[in-house]
């Protein structure tokens, strides 16, 4: 009976109210059409009553089976569950391993025992069965998150999820996805642009033979090399390649360090061509649009920094640089120099005002550099101005302010920072000299306020930090100095009536700025710079007043000797010179430190270590040619020249600050065996 009523009683999932309604009000009705029809006719009634016994009764049984055939249904269905569930933990390509407290294995489903090949597992720590296995689990908890995790083990590629809390491992094989994965990334294309460097230049003393014989030798040379890499090379015109490889091979370029560059270098030299090869490579984008573009943007950055050297870098990450061993090659040619100068003509015309900028600690070369601009910009009725709180500056250039402020005609050349921040308008232009970043810049608010109307002068190699839309750009590695190519850029300049552009002070001030940076016509020092020496002495500079300028107060002499003292060989030509870590010391003074330590037998290059403010550390770079300083110091976060360069790096001590410097030394011959 028990029984029946159990089966009696309907499931969850069918009841109802409103059919419960129904059937009550149905058998009621069929009970009140029995007791009329009994008081009409008895007969009658009596047949309706046995009608109702048995929809009461048909009612009754179908509620019994329904229940019954619905307990079924339901048991039968969880069974079903259950062991799809069971079955899936034990066949479905998902690895499951159950473990202890102790990293005793509990249970391993058949799917991973494969893997472990190993068929008594029960009761073996992790460890002893796979110690790789382990590793992977420990790191897992360590991390302290449940979230899917991307490992290799055992030659495969796993998403794994570790429920510590649980003591389970989940293991999915994702090893023909991460294969599809890895075929798309090495087989993504990179877009590459190759230039001669100073083709134009060796053209215009070759014969056609031996241009023909040097064109089809590069042309070869490059072939091959693309070749060997699996890559396509399309020559574009006499000096201009297009390469395009896969990332997979671009990689296996990386790791040969671009060998064809020293290649062509090398062979060149020997038949007394010297010739070197720029490359711009970008990669990383979906658009091959964005992606050529950013090739040129690479090259021009290659180019900027002096040629003979690869820069690789994908939109918005930093750049890689390869080569860059050779000193940038002077350009015989001074047809960009005149166009330029007629260019930046054109650009202050259609100014109302200049504001001239120099790079912080402004240096003769800085200075000299910038009152060149200014007076430039005012041949052309323009008013103009370099931007220097008088009152803070070196002791050279502070003697040139003093002697400029006595001259009537040269006192109102500088203005203040806070004096320019008032008066530039939409209309003012900035012009950049001797610098081109933005963090050593003079006046960081007025760059910022002026960051679209931008003229960069510059004779230091390109770097990271350019300027993105600068009006007008004239940035040559191989000049002496930024006073050289102001000069040049005034040549062309003169004034019709007889004028002068430049006043004997002025002269003075950038032939200065040529002896500074040039240390006396040693070092970068070509043709062209003579030529502008040669100008600016024609026009009234005073050599002795140079010298004059350029002379060393005691107090700085004795400091600069104390800190060659100092010098310790750190490796074969090698020198690092280190300041006291509690003393702040001028940077001018380390930078001529470095200086004298390269006049010493047997020093190559010099790095010299000063602390120049309570949280920070410069070191300035000096070689002789053979070691590029620059490529040391930008793996230090600063740049400069291959044989001139420093950095500043903020929140570490002297020696700290040394050992950072040893290890970059350390990579760079590593790169350069």
């Amino acid at each position: 009976m028990k029984d029946f009523l159990h089966k009696l009683e309907l499931p969850e999932f069918i009841k109802d109210s409103r059919l419960t309604a129904s059937m009550i009000i149905i058998l009621s009705l069929s009970l009140l059409g029995s007791v009329i029809a009994m008081i009409m006719n008895p007969l009658f009634g009596l047949a309706m009553v046995l009608i109702f016994i048995l929809t009461v009764a048909f009612a009754i049984y179908g509620t019994y089976i329904l229940a019954g055939n619905a307990n079924n249904f339901a048991v039968n269905l969880s069974y079903r569950i259950k062991r799809s569930e069971q079955e899936a933990m034990i066949k479905m390509p998902l690895g499951i391993l159950l473990y202890d407290s102790d990293h005793q294995i509990q249970w391993v489903n058949p799917y991973l025992q494969l893997y472990l090949k190993d068929t008594d597992l029960v009761g073996h720590t992790i460890e002893a069965v796979d110690p790789d296995l382990n590793k992977l689990l420990n790191e897992a908890i360590e991390a302290k998150t449940s979230e899917n995790h991307i490992v290799d083990w055992d030659g495969h590629r796993f998403e794994m999820v570790v429920q510590d809390n649980l003591g389970v491992i989940y293991l999915l094989d994702i090893t023909r996805y991460a294969k599809i994965e890895d075929k798309y990334k090495a087989e993504r294309l990179a877009i590459g642009q190759i230039f001669i460097d100073n083709y134009d230049e060796l053209s215009e003393t070759m014969h056609d033979q031996e241009l023909t014989s040097m064109s089809s030798y590069v042309q070869n040379t490059l072939s091959n090399y693309a070749k060997k890499f699996k890559a396509y090379l399309k020559r574009i015109d006499e000096d201009h390649f297009l390469l395009l490889v896969h990332m997979q091979d671009l990689a296996e370029m990386e790791k040969d360090k671009f060998s064809v560059l020293d290649k062509v270098r090398q062979e060149t030299s020997r038949n007394n061509t010297p010739l070197t090869l720029s490359m711009g490579i970008a990669f990383g984008s979906d658009s091959l649009s964005e992606i050529a573009n950013q090739a040129q943007s690479n090259l021009d950055l290659a180019l900027g920094r002096g040629g003979d050297q690869v820069v690789l870098r994908q939109p918005g990450k930093d750049a890689r640089f390869y080569g860059g061993k050779s000193n940038p090659m002077e350009k015989r040619t001074r047809v960009r120099a005149r166009m330029v100068s007629q260019a930046i003509s054109e650009l202050f015309k259609d100014a109302d005002r200049v504001f001239v900028v120099g790079h912080q600690r402004p240096d003769m070369d800085s200075v000299g550099s910038g009152i060149g601009v200014v007076k430039l910009a005012r041949l052309h009725g323009v008013k103009a101005n370099f931007v220097l709180d008088t009152n803070k500056t070196n002791y050279d250039v502070g003697r040139l302010v003093t002697r400029m402020q006595q001259k009537n005609q040269d006192k109102d050349i500088f203005i203040s920072p806070e004096e320019a921040l008032s008066e530039v308008t939409d209309k003012s232009m900035l012009v950049m000299v001797d610098h081109s970043k933005y963090s050593i810049t003079y006046s960081q608010p007025l760059y910022d306020r002026l960051k679209n109307r931008i003229i960069v002068i510059d004779h230091h190699r390109r770097g990271e930090e350019f300027p993105e839309n600068p009006m007008l750009t004239y940035v040559e590695p191989y000049a002496s100095s930024a006073c050289e190519l102001v000069t040049e850029m005034i040549e062309y300049q003169q004034p019709a009536n007889g004028k002068r552009v430049l006043t004997d002070l002025e002269a003075t001030a950038m032939l200065a700025g040529i002896v500074v940076d040039s240390k006396e016509f040693s070092l970068r020092t070509g043709t062209r710079t003579f030529d502008a020496a040669s100008y600016l002495r024609s026009i009234g500079a005073d050599s002795a007043v140079v010298s004059m300028l350029l002379k060393e107060d005691i107090d700085s002499f004795l400091e600069r000797t104390h800190l060659v003292a100092t010098l310790k060989m750190v490796k074969p030509h090698m020198a690092v010179l280190c300041g006291p870590d509690d003393k702040i010391i001028d940077p001018i003074i380390t930078a001529q430190a470095a200086d004298t330590a390269l006049d010493l037998e047997n020093v190559g290059a010099s790095f010299a270590i000063t602390r120049r403010s309570s949280d920070t550390i410069g070191i300035s770079a000096r070689s002789m040619g053979k070691i590029n300083v620059q490529i040391i110091m930008e793996k230090l976060g600063g740049g400069g020249h291959l044989s001139n360069a420093a950095t500043q790096i903020k929140g570490v001590t002297i020696e700290e600050a040394k050992q950072k410097l040893l290890k970059a030394i350390d990579e760079y011959e590593e790169e350069n065996d």
